[in-house]
């Protein structure tokens, strides 16, 4: 009886895997065939690029499977396992990030300290921008939590360990991590293209301020500003916003906790009695019990190394697809470059395991993949040859239709938080890329 329960357990399971990857497969090929749209608003235009696509038909398929009662409908356990699938595809979007990194680490050096300064814009444009916002609109602590940086995994870390995540500042937080899960990489993408083709900006300097701390809203980002410029520029845009984010994603982390957390509570003090309001929002602030923001579950399922295997495995199909479509490179073409990249996935993850994690893996992917190309490697300028037939945004298309698939798990927790706070983390979103724009500007000039 155990091992025919088992058994059916194996079985959905492997069901759940497949039909997770059938969607996965139809969206993105949707989304490849529907291609970049581009509209005008005002002296700007916005570029919706077929990962904007993918991101948005798996959250729409997400959303009306709900309503389905076949074994056909994506549930909650489904989206989890897409969520969970997300995290090896990012390293594999990290790979590609480094490799074409590496031969770049001479052009990297001579903007030094552009790179160095642009993390204070990062945390103190979402500061400036959105802390204010908030206090407006009668949003109380929680306002610390939304606008001391871009809240991803470090900062909920951050705050929960501080305040924990029952408290007004853990649901800024949650707030801030949902609404970028959510809606993240699409309203950077957006916000991000229309500043690129207002030309106000050196798109360097742009590509520094889409070096958030998250890959997806970072691809998103740089991907937009690299759509608008000559082949080499866009290169140089997704090196220098590659090298940006990574930059975010560790020193970040101390960065966070030393001088943007600190500096957000120092405003709230200052701001909160001069322009505090009360509105429903301040007493929503004060009425929200713990436990319904408390069950959110903000952590994917950690895979096997075997799931591992198949995510990579599944995500470079389909970027070969992606590029295939769009690009007219052959899937034998494009094979070489993608198998050094999963190369230097697992050394990387290998790496990271061996070290007991006290270094994230997706550090040790990128230094791995950055050697692959760089003037110590012996064959870097081979790989980086190699390497140059798979198109960025190939790899980005695969891994925003996982997270795509993942969002409406999300919905519920996001619908009770608000519109307001959710304003409020968009406005730091926008601050976050701004802010390094602008300090990476002025050191780039």
């Amino acid at each position: 009886m155990e091992s025919t329960l088992s058994a059916g357990r194996h079985e959905s399971s492997g069901l759940r895997t497949a039909k997770l990857f059938f969607y996965a497969a139809v969206i993105l090929l949707i989304a490849e065939f529907i291609g970049s749209f581009t509209f005008k608003i005002g002296p700007g235009k916005v570029i919706l690029l077929p990962m904007i696509w993918a991101l948005l038909l798996g959250a729409a398929l997400g959303l009306v499977s709900e309503r389905w009662k076949s074994s056909a409908r994506l549930d909650v356990r489904s989206q989890f396992y897409a969520a969970a699938i997300l995290q090896p595809a990012l390293l594999l979007f990290v790979s590609k990030l480094g490799l074409m990194v590496g031969s770049a680490l001479p052009k990297l050096a001579a903007a030094g300290w552009a790179l160095a300064f642009q993390e204070l814009g990062h945390f103190v444009g979402t500061i400036l921008l959105g802390l204010p916002l908030a206090l407006l609109l009668g949003i109380k602590r929680e306002a610390i939590g939304t606008t001391f940086s871009v809240g991803r995994e470090p900062s909920l870390a951050i705050i929960g360990k501080k305040y924990g995540m029952d408290s007004a500042e853990g649901r800024g937080v949650l707030a801030e991590y949902l609404t970028g899960t959510v809606f993240g990489a699409v309203f950077i993408a957006i916000f991000a293209g229309f500043v690129a083709s207002l030309h106000i900006f050196h798109p360097l300097a742009l590509a520094m301020g889409s070096g958030v701390g998250s890959g997806s809203m970072m691809a998103a980002a740089s991907g937009a500003i690299a759509a608008q410029q000559d082949p080499e520029t866009a290169k140089s845009v997704l090196t220098f916003a590659a090298a940006s984010n990574l930059i975010t994603t560790t020193v970040g982390t101390y960065f966070r906790l030393f001088i943007s957390l600190p500096m957000a509570l120092f405003g709230y003090r200052v701001l909160e009695p001069i322009i505090g309001r009360k509105t429903k929002a301040s007493a929503a602030s004060e009425a929200v019990a713990a436990p319904k923001l408390g069950d959110v579950k903000t952590e994917a399922p950690e895979l096997g190394y075997g799931g591992k295997l198949l995510a990579w495995a599944a995500t470079a199909i389909m970027a070969l697809a992606a590029d295939w479509i769009t690009h007219g490179t052959t899937p034998m073409q494009g094979l070489p470059g993608m198998l050094i990249m999963v190369l230097a996935t697992i050394v990387g993850d290998a790496i990271a395991q061996a070290t007991g994690r006290k270094i994230p893996a997706v550090c040790w992917v990128s230094i791995v993949a950055m050697f692959l190309t760089s003037p110590w490697c012996p064959c870097g300028a081979q790989i980086a040859q190699i390497s140059s037939v798979n198109d960025f945004l190939g790899v980005t298309t695969p891994m925003l239709t996982f997270a795509g698939l993942s969002i409406a798990k999300d919905i519920p927790a996001f619908r009770r938080l608000g519109w307001r706070i959710v304003l409020v983390s968009f406005v730091a979103n926008a601050g976050t890329f701004l802010g390094a724009a602008i300090v990476a500007q002025l050191f780039h000039i």
